[in-house]
């Protein structure tokens, strides 16, 4: 019986005991918690009316589902235009990103060149370096090329290599490729396929799990850029918007929508100020939602090691 019952709590052989799983679950489930409260919270809010804001008994279950902040959130921050606006400034330049980023690191990791080390130390230099100092050297250089006012600013450099965090793309394909068998390529020369063709026909399909994680990451940091948005695009006094930009603009917007005045049902609350941001948010929680299997898997598989 005593056997038993120490197999249950500390487990025996290669299964975990009671008590492990119990410490691991509480863990998991504290963490989850801390990420999750934000949302529910956010959410919640954004259900109620205002007597339910004002109402201090009524907490976490409003009495009655008020959808009148979404509309008026969604009237406010012309979620349409915005959210056409976001998808493009993301995803564009994360699929120049990419591209670029596992070519560079495909080539640090295959090909010895002339001054490799010292190129490699460069980039690494460069992402040390505070985005804060190179900020305005880099506006006077895109305004001599005619690259603000447009999403040339964001495309082109994307393209070159020198999107947001580029660096840190370029070492997870580099790392990833170094593990790469190199049986393999050289099977391929052996065949006769040029460099070109083991990078497309080997070194892509077996580099996907870096190609899934360097997309949500890059695509997820486009989305959430404002300060280079409003530097490179609407310094210009362009049209162009995202959804980010409206919710920084969101409670000068709603005056101009809902002038205040007195006995107004339409008096900003939290729970409109909620509603906004819940639906700035949302976009990226149900790209989360239908790809977190593929990440989880990709996190997962770039811990392999090759030869």
């Amino acid at each position: 019986m005593k056997a038993k019952t120490a197999r249950f709590l500390f487990g025996f052989n290669d299964r975990k005991g009671f008590l492990l799983k119990l410490v691991i679950y509480t863990l998991l489930l504290c963490i989850g918690f801390v990420y999750l409260y934000q949302m529910l919270y956010m959410f919640i809010t954004s259900m109620k009316s205002l007597a339910d804001l004002l109402d201090s008994s009524v907490r976490w279950i409003p009495s009655v589902f008020y959808t009148e902040n979404y509309q008026q959130a969604f009237s406010v921050m012309n979620v349409r235009e915005s959210l056409l606006g976001s998808f493009t400034i993301a995803l564009v330049p994360t699929i120049f990103q990419v591209a670029v980023a596992s070519l560079v690191g495909y080539g640090f990791a295959r090909f010895n060149f002339p001054l490799k080390k010292v190129l490699f130390g460069l980039m690494l230099f460069s992402f040390i370096i505070p985005p804060q100092i190179l900020m305005m050297p880099t506006y006077r250089l895109f305004s001599e090329l005619g690259l603000t006012g447009s999403l040339n600013a964001f495309w082109i450099p994307a393209a070159l290599g020198q999107g947001i965090n580029s660096t840190i793309f370029i070492l997870i394909f580099y790392q990833f490729f170094k593990q790469t068998p190199k049986s393999l390529y050289e099977a391929a020369e052996v065949d006769g396929a040029g460099q070109l063709v083991s990078f497309f026909r080997i070194a892509i399909p077996m580099a996907v799990p870096a190609f899934i994680v360097s997309f949500l990451f890059s695509f997820v940091w486009y989305w959430n850029e404002t300060y280079l948005t409003s530097l490179y695009l609407t310094s210009k006094s362009t049209d162009f918007t995202t959804i980010l930009l409206q919710l920084q603009q969101f409670e000068q917007n709603y005056e101009a929508f809902y002038p205040v005045a007195e006995n107004s049902p339409n008096k900003k609350n939290e729970g409109i100020k909620m509603a906004g941001t819940f639906i700035s948010v949302l976009p990226l929680l149900i790209i989360y939602f239908f790809l977190q299997r593929y990440f989880v898997e990709s996190v997962d598989r770039t811990g392999i090691t090759g030869e």
